[in-house]
C-alpha cells in the first residue's frame, strides 16, 4: 500500500525507536503542523534512538516522509544529512529552524513546505489517516555530498550507491472532516 520503499534496493535493517511516538500509533500535538494551521501543533521533531546498524556504517541521515499527501509524490516532513556514525538519537525537538539539536556537521534540507526544518503532520481535512515514515538511513560515506539547498528526493537518490541499512517506525495522523 504505496510503500515508499518498495521499488528501492533490499538492504537489512536495525532498530529505531522514540519516546515521542510509537510504531503505529499516532503522532501527538507536538509533531502536528502549527505553521500549516494544525491547532496546537508545534512542529517539534519527534525524539529518535537507533541501534544495530551495519558494520561500515559511516554517517546516518533521517527523513520524515508522507506517502499519503494529496500531491502525486508525497510530502517530505523532514530530511537531515551528515549525521556523524557516533551518534545513535536525536532529541524531540532537534529539527527546529536552527537545528539546535543536531550534532556538529549535520544539516537540513528543505522540506516540501519550503524550509530547512521539521515540518509537522498536517493532513487535509477529511482526508483518511495518513502515515509518516520516520526513517533512519545508515550510509558508507561520512558525507553525502549533497548542497544544503537540495531536496529530499535528490538526497535519497544519493543513497542508491551509500545505503548499508534503513529502520523506520510509522506514525500517523488524521484531521476529521469538518
Amino acid at each position: 500500500m504505496n510503500d515508499p520503499f518498495a521499488r528501492l534496493p533490499e538492504v537489512p535493517s536495525f532498530t529505531v525507536t522514540s519516546d515521542t511516538v510509537k510504531d503505529g500509533e499516532v503522532f501527538g500535538a507536538a509533531q502536528m503542523s502549527g505553521l500549516f494551521g494544525v491547532p496546537g501543533g508545534q512542529d517539534a521533531s519527534p525524539q529518535l534512538s537507533w541501534s544495530g546498524a551495519p558494520e561500515g556504517t559511516k554517517s546516518y541521515a533521517v527523513t520524515v516522509y508522507d506517502p499519503d499527501a494529496p500531491t502525486g509524490s508525497g510530502f517530505w516532513h523532514w530530511a537531515v544529512a551528515d549525521i556523524p556514525a557516533s551518534v545513535t538519537s536525536l532529541p524531540e525537538g532537534a529539527g527546529d529552524d536552527t537545528g539546535s539539536g543536531l550534532p556538529e556537521g549535520a544539516f537540513q534540507l528543505p522540506t516540501d513546505g519550503g524550509a530547512a526544518r521539521f515540518v509537522g503532520a498536517a493532513p487535509p481535512a477529511g482526508h483518511g489517516a495518513h502515515r509518516y515514515f520516520i526513517t533512519v538511513h545508515a550510509l558508507d560515506v561520512e558525507k553525502i555530498g549533497v548542497p544544503a539547498t537540495a531536496t529530499p528526493a535528490f538526497l535519497g537518490f544519493n543513497f542508491l550507491g551509500h545505503i548499508l541499512g534503513r529502520a523506520t517506525i510509522v506514525a500517523t495522523a488524521e484531521t476529521p472532516a469538518a
